[in-house]
Protein backbone atom coordinates (compact mmCIF):
# COMPACT_ATOMS: atom_id res chain seq x y z
CA UNK A 1 0.00 0.00 0.00
CA UNK A 2 1.40 3.38 -1.00
CA UNK A 3 1.35 6.61 0.99
CA UNK A 4 -2.03 8.20 1.61
CA UNK A 5 -3.49 11.11 -0.32
CA UNK A 6 -6.81 12.68 0.60
CA UNK A 7 -9.11 13.24 -2.37
CA UNK A 8 -12.28 15.30 -1.98
CA UNK A 9 -14.95 15.02 -4.67
CA UNK A 10 -18.15 17.06 -4.74
CA UNK A 11 -19.96 16.46 -8.03
CA UNK A 12 -22.09 19.07 -9.73
CA UNK A 13 -25.53 17.90 -10.85
CA UNK A 14 -24.60 17.05 -14.46
CA UNK A 15 -21.63 14.92 -13.38
CA UNK A 16 -23.55 12.14 -11.65
CA UNK A 17 -23.51 8.71 -13.29
CA UNK A 18 -26.47 6.37 -13.79
CA UNK A 19 -24.56 3.30 -14.91
CA UNK A 20 -21.64 1.19 -13.75
CA UNK A 21 -19.41 1.00 -16.83
CA UNK A 22 -19.48 3.18 -19.91
CA UNK A 23 -18.27 6.32 -18.11
CA UNK A 24 -14.97 8.21 -18.03
CA UNK A 25 -13.35 8.52 -14.58
CA UNK A 26 -13.78 11.71 -12.58
CA UNK A 27 -10.61 11.20 -10.50
CA UNK A 28 -7.73 8.77 -10.00
CA UNK A 29 -6.94 7.03 -6.69
CA UNK A 30 -4.11 4.81 -5.49
CA UNK A 31 -4.10 2.08 -2.88
CA UNK A 32 -4.20 3.66 0.55
CA UNK A 33 -5.84 6.86 -0.61
CA UNK A 34 -8.66 8.33 1.42
CA UNK A 35 -11.67 9.53 -0.59
CA UNK A 36 -14.21 11.98 0.77
CA UNK A 37 -17.15 12.04 -1.63
CA UNK A 38 -20.52 13.76 -1.61
CA UNK A 39 -23.36 11.52 -2.78
CA UNK A 40 -26.94 12.41 -3.66
CA UNK A 41 -30.08 10.51 -2.68
CA UNK A 42 -31.84 8.13 -5.06
CA UNK A 43 -34.17 10.92 -6.22
CA UNK A 44 -31.34 13.31 -7.01
CA UNK A 45 -32.53 15.64 -4.24
CA UNK A 46 -35.73 16.45 -6.13
CA UNK A 47 -38.16 14.91 -3.60
CA UNK A 48 -38.20 17.30 -0.66
CA UNK A 49 -41.78 17.23 0.65
CA UNK A 50 -45.16 15.48 0.44
CA UNK A 51 -46.14 17.35 -2.74
CA UNK A 52 -42.98 16.24 -4.58
CA UNK A 53 -44.31 12.94 -5.90
CA UNK A 54 -41.43 11.16 -7.66
CA UNK A 55 -43.54 10.58 -10.79
CA UNK A 56 -43.90 14.37 -11.10
CA UNK A 57 -40.45 15.64 -10.20
CA UNK A 58 -38.17 12.79 -11.33
CA UNK A 59 -37.51 11.61 -14.86
CA UNK A 60 -36.53 8.11 -15.92
CA UNK A 61 -33.87 6.87 -16.25
CA UNK A 62 -32.33 9.60 -14.08
CA UNK A 63 -32.84 7.85 -10.76
CA UNK A 64 -30.29 6.45 -8.31
CA UNK A 65 -27.35 8.72 -9.23
CA UNK A 66 -23.87 7.71 -8.16
CA UNK A 67 -20.72 9.76 -7.68
CA UNK A 68 -17.77 8.63 -9.79
CA UNK A 69 -16.43 6.55 -11.30
CA UNK A 70 -13.03 6.65 -9.68
CA UNK A 71 -10.11 5.04 -11.51
CA UNK A 72 -8.03 2.96 -9.08
CA UNK A 73 -4.38 2.82 -10.12
CA UNK A 74 -2.92 -0.70 -10.50
CA UNK A 75 -6.35 -2.40 -10.39
CA UNK A 76 -6.56 -5.05 -13.10
CA UNK A 77 -9.02 -7.82 -13.95
CA UNK A 78 -8.51 -10.69 -11.51
CA UNK A 79 -7.64 -8.40 -8.60
CA UNK A 80 -9.90 -7.49 -5.69
CA UNK A 81 -10.73 -3.94 -4.64
CA UNK A 82 -11.08 -3.47 -0.87
CA UNK A 83 -13.14 -0.46 0.17
CA UNK A 84 -13.16 0.40 3.86
CA UNK A 85 -16.06 2.63 4.89
CA UNK A 86 -14.65 5.15 7.34
CA UNK A 87 -17.76 7.30 7.83
CA UNK A 88 -21.18 8.07 6.35
CA UNK A 89 -22.63 11.43 7.40
CA UNK A 90 -26.08 12.68 6.38
CA UNK A 91 -25.66 15.84 4.33
CA UNK A 92 -29.06 17.27 5.32
CA UNK A 93 -31.30 17.25 8.39
CA UNK A 94 -34.04 15.36 6.53
CA UNK A 95 -34.57 12.26 4.45
CA UNK A 96 -37.48 10.95 2.40
CA UNK A 97 -39.24 7.70 1.60
CA UNK A 98 -42.14 6.89 -0.70
CA UNK A 99 -44.54 4.33 -2.11
CA UNK A 100 -44.89 3.90 -5.85
CA UNK A 101 -47.80 2.57 -7.93
CA UNK A 102 -45.86 -0.39 -9.41
CA UNK A 103 -42.79 -0.78 -7.20
CA UNK A 104 -42.17 -2.58 -3.92
CA UNK A 105 -42.73 -5.99 -2.39
CA UNK A 106 -46.46 -5.64 -1.69
CA UNK A 107 -47.87 -4.35 -4.96
CA UNK A 108 -48.23 -5.37 -8.58
CA UNK A 109 -44.96 -4.83 -10.51
CA UNK A 110 -43.86 -5.34 -14.12
CA UNK A 111 -42.23 -8.62 -13.00
CA UNK A 112 -45.32 -9.86 -11.14
CA UNK A 113 -48.35 -8.21 -12.75
CA UNK A 114 -51.75 -8.56 -11.09
CA UNK A 115 -55.21 -7.10 -11.60
CA UNK A 116 -55.12 -5.27 -8.28
CA UNK A 117 -55.24 -1.47 -8.30
CA UNK A 118 -51.77 0.08 -7.98
CA UNK A 119 -50.61 1.50 -4.66
CA UNK A 120 -51.10 5.20 -4.01
CA UNK A 121 -47.99 7.27 -4.56
CA UNK A 122 -47.09 8.99 -1.27
CA UNK A 123 -44.04 10.68 0.28
CA UNK A 124 -42.86 10.53 3.90
CA UNK A 125 -40.41 13.12 5.20
CA UNK A 126 -38.12 12.07 8.06
CA UNK A 127 -36.38 14.49 10.40
CA UNK A 128 -32.77 13.47 11.01
CA UNK A 129 -31.47 14.47 14.43
CA UNK A 130 -27.75 13.77 14.23
CA UNK A 131 -26.87 14.86 17.80
CA UNK A 132 -29.57 12.53 19.18
CA UNK A 133 -28.72 9.78 16.66
CA UNK A 134 -32.32 9.28 15.56
CA UNK A 135 -34.51 9.29 12.47
CA UNK A 136 -38.04 10.52 13.22
CA UNK A 137 -40.94 8.61 11.60
CA UNK A 138 -44.20 10.55 11.24
CA UNK A 139 -47.38 8.86 10.01
CA UNK A 140 -49.15 10.74 7.23
CA UNK A 141 -52.80 10.18 8.29
CA UNK A 142 -52.41 10.24 12.08
CA UNK A 143 -50.22 11.91 14.69
CA UNK A 144 -48.13 8.81 15.43
CA UNK A 145 -44.39 9.46 15.60
CA UNK A 146 -41.52 7.24 16.68
CA UNK A 147 -37.76 7.76 16.85
CA UNK A 148 -35.70 5.12 15.06
CA UNK A 149 -31.93 4.72 15.41
CA UNK A 150 -29.89 6.63 12.85
CA UNK A 151 -27.84 3.95 11.03
CA UNK A 152 -26.39 5.41 7.80
CA UNK A 153 -25.50 3.00 5.01
CA UNK A 154 -24.55 3.21 1.35
CA UNK A 155 -27.20 1.49 -0.74
CA UNK A 156 -25.40 1.51 -4.09
CA UNK A 157 -21.68 0.90 -4.56
CA UNK A 158 -19.84 -1.05 -7.21
CA UNK A 159 -17.30 -1.28 -9.98
CA UNK A 160 -17.64 -1.58 -13.73
CA UNK A 161 -18.77 -5.02 -14.92
CA UNK A 162 -16.67 -6.89 -17.47
CA UNK A 163 -17.29 -7.51 -21.15
CA UNK A 164 -17.77 -3.80 -22.01
CA UNK A 165 -21.11 -3.85 -20.21
CA UNK A 166 -22.82 -0.81 -18.73
CA UNK A 167 -25.32 -1.73 -16.01
CA UNK A 168 -27.98 0.55 -14.58
CA UNK A 169 -27.29 1.79 -11.07
CA UNK A 170 -30.65 0.28 -10.02
CA UNK A 171 -29.33 -3.27 -10.62
CA UNK A 172 -27.38 -5.35 -8.07
CA UNK A 173 -25.13 -8.12 -9.39
CA UNK A 174 -21.64 -9.58 -9.10
CA UNK A 175 -20.09 -6.13 -9.72
CA UNK A 176 -21.95 -4.66 -6.72
CA UNK A 177 -24.43 -1.96 -7.67
CA UNK A 178 -27.74 -1.41 -5.89
CA UNK A 179 -27.05 -3.94 -3.14
CA UNK A 180 -29.27 -2.23 -0.56
CA UNK A 181 -27.90 -4.21 2.36
CA UNK A 182 -27.91 -2.36 5.70
CA UNK A 183 -24.52 -3.91 6.47
CA UNK A 184 -22.54 -1.46 4.28
CA UNK A 185 -22.05 0.96 7.15
CA UNK A 186 -19.06 2.72 8.71
CA UNK A 187 -16.44 0.28 9.99
CA UNK A 188 -17.00 -2.42 7.37
CA UNK A 189 -14.79 -3.38 4.44
CA UNK A 190 -16.37 -4.27 1.10
CA UNK A 191 -14.53 -6.55 -1.32
CA UNK A 192 -15.37 -6.37 -5.03
CA UNK A 193 -13.85 -8.32 -7.89
CA UNK A 194 -12.13 -6.13 -10.49
CA UNK A 195 -13.34 -6.76 -14.06
CA UNK A 196 -11.82 -3.80 -15.97
CA UNK A 197 -8.60 -1.81 -15.86
CA UNK A 198 -8.91 0.75 -13.07
CA UNK A 199 -11.95 -0.95 -11.47
CA UNK A 200 -14.06 2.25 -11.90
CA UNK A 201 -15.56 2.55 -8.42
CA UNK A 202 -18.77 4.56 -7.94
CA UNK A 203 -21.23 5.00 -5.07
CA UNK A 204 -24.41 6.77 -3.97
CA UNK A 205 -27.95 6.10 -2.72
CA UNK A 206 -27.35 6.80 0.96
CA UNK A 207 -29.88 5.55 3.53
CA UNK A 208 -30.31 7.10 6.97
CA UNK A 209 -31.64 3.69 7.91
CA UNK A 210 -33.31 0.74 6.22
CA UNK A 211 -35.31 -2.22 7.40
CA UNK A 212 -34.15 -5.62 6.19
CA UNK A 213 -35.72 -6.30 2.81
CA UNK A 214 -36.51 -2.64 2.05
CA UNK A 215 -40.12 -3.81 1.68
CA UNK A 216 -41.68 -0.73 0.08
CA UNK A 217 -38.64 -0.37 -2.19
CA UNK A 218 -37.48 2.91 -0.65
CA UNK A 219 -35.37 3.38 2.49
CA UNK A 220 -34.98 6.70 4.33
CA UNK A 221 -33.13 8.22 1.40
CA UNK A 222 -30.41 10.79 2.06
CA UNK A 223 -27.53 12.67 0.53
CA UNK A 224 -24.26 11.91 2.30
CA UNK A 225 -20.68 12.84 2.80
CA UNK A 226 -18.95 9.46 2.74
CA UNK A 227 -15.30 8.76 3.47
CA UNK A 228 -13.57 5.62 2.14
CA UNK A 229 -10.10 4.11 2.00
CA UNK A 230 -9.31 1.89 -0.99
CA UNK A 231 -6.75 -0.87 -1.44
CA UNK A 232 -5.97 -3.15 -4.38
CA UNK A 233 -5.36 -6.80 -3.48
CA UNK A 234 -3.34 -8.11 -6.37
CA UNK A 235 -3.95 -11.52 -7.96
CA UNK A 236 -6.89 -12.45 -5.72
CA UNK A 237 -10.28 -12.74 -7.37
CA UNK A 238 -13.65 -12.23 -5.67
CA UNK A 239 -16.63 -13.77 -7.49
CA UNK A 240 -19.40 -11.97 -5.57
CA UNK A 241 -19.41 -8.94 -3.27
CA UNK A 242 -18.12 -9.73 0.20
CA UNK A 243 -18.09 -7.76 3.44
CA UNK A 244 -15.99 -7.98 6.56
CA UNK A 245 -16.67 -6.32 9.89
CA UNK A 246 -14.84 -6.70 13.18
CA UNK A 247 -17.26 -9.53 14.03
CA UNK A 248 -18.28 -11.28 10.81
CA UNK A 249 -17.46 -12.28 7.27
CA UNK A 250 -20.36 -11.88 4.85
CA UNK A 251 -21.16 -12.79 1.25
CA UNK A 252 -23.80 -11.13 -0.92
CA UNK A 253 -25.87 -12.87 -3.58
CA UNK A 254 -27.99 -11.01 -6.13
CA UNK A 255 -30.48 -12.74 -8.43
CA UNK A 256 -34.12 -13.57 -9.11
CA UNK A 257 -35.82 -15.59 -7.74
CA UNK A 258 -34.97 -14.90 -4.10
CA UNK A 259 -33.84 -18.46 -3.42
CA UNK A 260 -31.15 -18.12 -6.09
CA UNK A 261 -29.79 -15.03 -4.33
CA UNK A 262 -29.83 -17.08 -1.11
CA UNK A 263 -27.94 -19.94 -2.77
CA UNK A 264 -25.33 -17.62 -4.30
CA UNK A 265 -24.61 -15.93 -0.98
CA UNK A 266 -24.38 -19.16 0.98
CA UNK A 267 -22.38 -21.01 -1.68
CA UNK A 268 -19.84 -18.20 -1.60
CA UNK A 269 -19.75 -17.99 2.20
CA UNK A 270 -19.34 -21.76 2.63
CA UNK A 271 -16.51 -21.83 0.09
CA UNK A 272 -14.86 -18.77 1.64
CA UNK A 273 -15.14 -20.29 5.13
CA UNK A 274 -13.61 -23.57 3.96
CA UNK A 275 -10.74 -21.73 2.27
CA UNK A 276 -9.98 -19.56 5.31
CA UNK A 277 -10.16 -22.36 7.88
CA UNK A 278 -9.18 -25.55 6.07
CA UNK A 279 -12.52 -27.09 7.07
CA UNK A 280 -13.95 -29.78 4.86
CA UNK A 281 -16.58 -28.08 2.63
CA UNK A 282 -19.43 -30.09 4.16
CA UNK A 283 -18.20 -29.25 7.66
CA UNK A 284 -18.15 -25.56 6.64
CA UNK A 285 -21.65 -25.98 5.20
CA UNK A 286 -22.86 -27.48 8.47
CA UNK A 287 -21.30 -24.69 10.55
CA UNK A 288 -22.81 -21.93 8.40
CA UNK A 289 -26.16 -23.74 8.45
CA UNK A 290 -26.32 -23.72 12.25
CA UNK A 291 -24.47 -20.52 13.14
CA UNK A 292 -25.02 -18.19 10.20
CA UNK A 293 -27.55 -15.47 9.60
CA UNK A 294 -29.12 -14.34 6.34
CA UNK A 295 -30.63 -10.84 6.38
CA UNK A 296 -32.42 -9.85 3.17
CA UNK A 297 -31.07 -6.79 1.41
CA UNK A 298 -33.95 -6.01 -0.92
CA UNK A 299 -36.87 -7.73 -2.64
CA UNK A 300 -37.69 -4.86 -5.00
CA UNK A 301 -34.85 -4.22 -7.44
CA UNK A 302 -34.34 -5.91 -10.84
CA UNK A 303 -32.33 -8.48 -8.85
CA UNK A 304 -32.94 -9.34 -5.20
CA UNK A 305 -30.12 -9.38 -2.64
CA UNK A 306 -29.44 -11.57 0.38
CA UNK A 307 -26.44 -11.49 2.66
CA UNK A 308 -25.01 -14.58 4.35
CA UNK A 309 -22.90 -14.00 7.48
CA UNK A 310 -20.99 -15.99 10.06
CA UNK A 311 -19.14 -14.80 13.18
CA UNK A 312 -15.36 -14.89 12.89
CA UNK A 313 -15.01 -16.15 16.48
CA UNK A 314 -16.66 -19.43 15.42
CA UNK A 315 -14.11 -20.18 12.73
CA UNK A 316 -11.25 -22.48 13.80
CA UNK A 317 -7.75 -21.12 13.26
CA UNK A 318 -9.02 -18.90 10.49
CA UNK A 319 -6.47 -17.11 8.35
CA UNK A 320 -7.04 -13.41 7.89
CA UNK A 321 -9.38 -12.68 4.97
CA UNK A 322 -7.48 -11.00 2.12
CA UNK A 323 -4.27 -10.95 4.12
CA UNK A 324 -5.72 -8.87 6.94
CA UNK A 325 -6.96 -6.05 4.68
CA UNK A 326 -9.85 -5.13 6.98
CA UNK A 327 -7.69 -4.69 10.08
CA UNK A 328 -5.02 -2.84 8.11
CA UNK A 329 -7.51 -0.39 6.60
CA UNK A 330 -9.32 0.08 9.91
CA UNK A 331 -6.01 0.97 11.61
CA UNK A 332 -5.20 3.35 8.76
CA UNK A 333 -8.61 5.01 9.20
CA UNK A 334 -7.98 5.40 12.93
CA UNK A 335 -4.53 6.87 12.36
CA UNK A 336 -5.99 9.29 9.81
CA UNK A 337 -8.66 10.46 12.28
CA UNK A 338 -6.00 11.06 14.92
CA UNK A 339 -3.38 12.58 12.67
CA UNK A 340 -5.58 14.41 10.18
CA UNK A 341 -4.24 12.65 7.07
CA UNK A 342 -1.86 14.21 4.53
Amino acid sequence: MSGMDRIVYRPVRDRFAYTFGGRMPVAHLRSGDLLEVVTEDCFGGLVRGPADLPSRVCRMPYLNPVSGPFFIEDAEPGDTLAIHVVSITPARDWGVSATFPHFGALTSTPHTPTLQPPLEERVWVYEIDRPAGVVRYQATVSDHTVDLPLDPVIGTIGVAPGGFEARSTTVPDAHGGNLDTPEIRAGTTLYLGVAVHGAMLALGDGHARQGEGEACGVAVEIATTTTLIVDVIKGVSTPWPRLESDREIMSIGAARPLEDAYRIAHHDLVGWTATLTGLDPLDAYQLVSQAGRAPIGNVCDPNYTILAAVAKTLLPSASEPYGGAHDRLRQLATATAVGGGS
